[in-house]
């Protein structure tokens, strides 16, 4: 910006401004909205210019970018304090359900029982191991709530167990980052040794030879992760060696271990290419070879067994993907052999080797499947499931050795439960369903089906809906619509017992299944991202329009909900309808999508130009343009909406909500609710601890309530 003394005094102007709403907001006296001083900044490319008048927001070390945020709150507070009463029971209510003294269904690896478990009035779990039996004397490895003493956020990242068992290297964020630090436990001992490695992506995997751990660091400014190194036990830090540098910006790497413990193997990977190395766990010091190199769209993945490498790949045109495989030593794209041909219908999403089985976690018509298939070939069929809104998904399988297959199983109706299937003699055993504790739920009150929608385009587009039992589709019903359609990530259809407390007051739950995600397979996917972007949008305002029709719900009683990359989509579907919805729930949305992606010091952007397009290029520029919500505001009526960011976001920054919010308030036309919400310790997953993070859901749904005029 030119005019520096301009700025300085317009920043002064702004802070007085701010501290007296502030003062004001705190005395109840006057509830106007907290107004961003506007500072014009030019961004120019490809001859267009665009003025941001709220660019100064980015600063986070700026005392006025504080103060305006703690107006903003300060303001939602207020607006927002006749709820209060409504906040607090929604978060006992939620709380309630929730079994307070709880334990994981243990898994067993290398000899020892591992398991999970939460105290009645903590926040944090406590990870513990029992040798050989679940009868022997319980190991604390770790206890969170001691850990997070002293922290307004805390998270334990991953727990790497050496393989004589003795050595755990875990990793912490306690700023919510994603920025996590490695520490190293002696599990003999209970001593925490003084090797500490910052700045990781926090997973880490041993080698053999029980002293040589492998490890992701991430750069300092974008936090893109783009590097591997090996650290020694007992040797300085300083001296940990570079194994791998990831310098192309548009891929990450990471690495780990294969599940037969055989291999080191370091992957890379973008949204349209991905390349791997391995090396033998055993002599951690050799070089790692190149699997097959990196070839533009070309992905794949790589399990290990026996002598072979099994890989899932989109090779030759398999949309799909399909299971090949070859030879551990013979690994170029030539030696590969086709296991599982594509199907144009089928989506292979995973799988999971054991010794005698192979399971394949497909996906057909929006379905989860698992398919059976034993290595000597006399078997090959498929677990059945019945719904069309159910989640079944493999579950943590570390025993190479092992005949069960440990499943998770979960509905829109039905707690998620955890069974272990025994693929021997075909039989299962639920290990544990959730408890929803309280007396009151019964999975038999509600009601779950799919229903299908038709987009503008003639495409059917599939909405998953739950709803308590007795209400009358009249077009009176309280609706909140969810959705994300980015990324190939698919929202599966699953229970929620915090979702009870709307489900208890008449709402109905959608999740539409828009493209972008991966529902109907990785067609659905390419639908709807790059130039096919807008078909994200568009599936979402059909869907509404469609259960609008059909009388599940009015415009009046209509809300819709996103987060992320789902919080563009609220964007993009209040500047394109906005009159379809009565409110709008936008949490950690990403909004400002032109300055974001042309701006290669944030984390995240160069590796997502696969998924959104480069603006350096003109026509994704003005594509993006088109759609970019910040840049398409405009003076007119806008639904109620509450907006939800975290300062230290390192996925989407605190400054696109927060300039959003600014600059819709400047435009838009109604009296309805805009409020802000930053969670002043979070980052983008939210406060830590498993109660912390209610009273947001809290906040949240008496928002939609109140709007409906449900106080109670």
């Amino acid at each position: 910006m030119k005019n520096k003394s301009i700025i300085l005094i317009l920043s002064i102007i702004f802070a007085i401004s701010c501290k007296k709403n502030h003062q004001m907001l705190k005395d109840s006296a006057v509830i106007n909205p907290p107004k961003a001083t506007k500072i014009p900044h030019e961004l120019n490319i490809h001859g267009d210019t665009r003025i941001d008048n709220y660019y100064w927001l980015n600063n986070r070390e700026s005392k006025e970018v504080y103060d305006y945020l703690k107006a903003e709150n300060d303001y939602t507070n207020v607006i927002l304090n006749h709820t209060k009463n409504l906040r607090n029971t929604l978060f006992e209510e939620m709380k309630g359900r929730i079994k307070e003294n709880d334990t994981s269904v243990p898994y067993k690896l290398n000899g020892y029982w591992y398991l999970t478990r939460y105290e009645e009035g903590k926040d944090y779990p406590i990870y513990t191991r029992r040798k050989e039996s679940l009868d022997a004397v319980e190991e604390i490895l770790f206890d969170c709530n001691e850990m997070a003493e002293g922290h307004s956020y805390f998270k334990l990242g991953g727990i790497s167990i050496s393989p004589d068992n003795n050595m755990a290297a875990f990793s912490t964020d306690i700023i919510s980052r994603r920025k996590y630090t490695i520490h190293i436990k002696n599990l003999i001992t209970g001593e925490v040794l003084s090797d500490k490695i910052e700045n990781t992506t926090g997973g880490s995997t041993w080698a053999n030879d029980n002293e040589t751990l492998f490890y992701t660091m991430k750069d300092p400014v974008t936090l893109r992760s783009n590097k591997i190194f090996k650290h020694k036990l007992n040797t300085n830090i300083v001296d940990d060696k570079e194994v791998y540098h990831e310098s192309d910006e548009t891929f990450n790497t990471f690495v780990y271990k294969s599940k037969s413990k055989k291999y080191i193997i370091i992957g890379s990977s973008s949204t349209l290419s991905t390349e791997y190395r391995f090396l033998n766990a055993d002599t951690p010091d050799q070089e790692f070879k190149i699997f097959q190199e990196r070839t533009q769209d070309l992905e794949y993945s790589i399990a290990h067994y026996n002598n072979h490498f099994y890989i899932i790949t989109n090779k030759d045109n398999a949309t799909n993907f399909k299971l090949l495989k070859t030879h551990v030593d013979k690994t170029e794209l030539s030696h590969w052999e086709e296991v599982l041909s594509h199907r144009k219908e089928v989506l292979i999403e995973d799988i999971e080797i054991f010794k005698d089985f192979l399971v394949i976690n497909e996906r057909e018509n929006g379905l989860n499947k698992l398919r059976i298939i034993s290595w000597n070939g006399e078997e090959d069929y498929y677990m059945p499931f019945s719904s069309e809104t159910y989640t079944a998904y493999v579950g943590n399988n570390p025993d190479f050795d092992s005949h069960k297959l440990r499943y998770g199983y979960t509905s829109l109706t039905s707690p998620n439960s955890v069974i272990d299937y025994d693929l021997k003699l075909k039989v299962s055993e639920v290990k544990k369903e959730q408890e929803v504790i309280g007396g009151n739920f019964k999975k038999e009150n509600y009601k779950e089906k799919r229903i299908w929608a038709t987009a503008r385009d003639g495409v059917k587009v599939p909405i998953s809906l739950v709803y308590k039992k007795g209400i009358e589709f009249d077009g009176n019903n309280p609706l909140l619509q969810y959705a994300y359609g980015s990324y190939g990530s698919t929202i599966d259809p699953s229970f929620s017992s915090i979702r009870l407390s709307l489900l208890d007051r008449g709402f109905i739950y959608a999740i539409s299944h828009v493209r972008g995600g991966e529902y109907l397979g990785r067609d659905w996917y390419e639908n709807g991202k790059l130039f096919t972007k807008k078909n994200t949008f568009t599936d979402f305002i059909d869907c509404s329009k469609h259960l609008i029709e059909e009388k599940y719900t009015s415009k009046e009683h209509l809300y819709a909900y996103g987060g992320s990359a789902g919080g563009l989509l609220m964007g993009a579907i209040i500047n394109m309808n906005p009159e379809l919805y009565n409110g709008v729930l936008a949490a950690v949305p990403f909004v400002d999508v032109l300055t974001t992606m042309l701006d290669e010091t944030i984390p995240l952007t160069t590796g997502e130009y696969d998924e959104w397009g480069n603006p350096n290029d003109k026509g994704y520029y003005d594509y993006m343009k088109s759609y970019s919500p910040y840049d398409n505001i405009e003076a007119k009526k806008y639904p109620n909406m509450l907006v939800t960011t975290g300062l230290h976001d390192s996925q989407v920054q605190y400054w696109e909500p927060a300039k959003w919010v600014a600059k819709l308030r400047e435009y838009k036309t109604d009296n309805n609710k805009l409020l802000l919400h930053t969670d002043m310790d979070s980052g983008h997953g939210g406060a830590s601890g498993r109660f912390e993070s209610l009273k947001e859901v809290a906040l949240e749904y008496a928002f939609l309530l109140d709007l409906e005029g449900i106080n109670h």
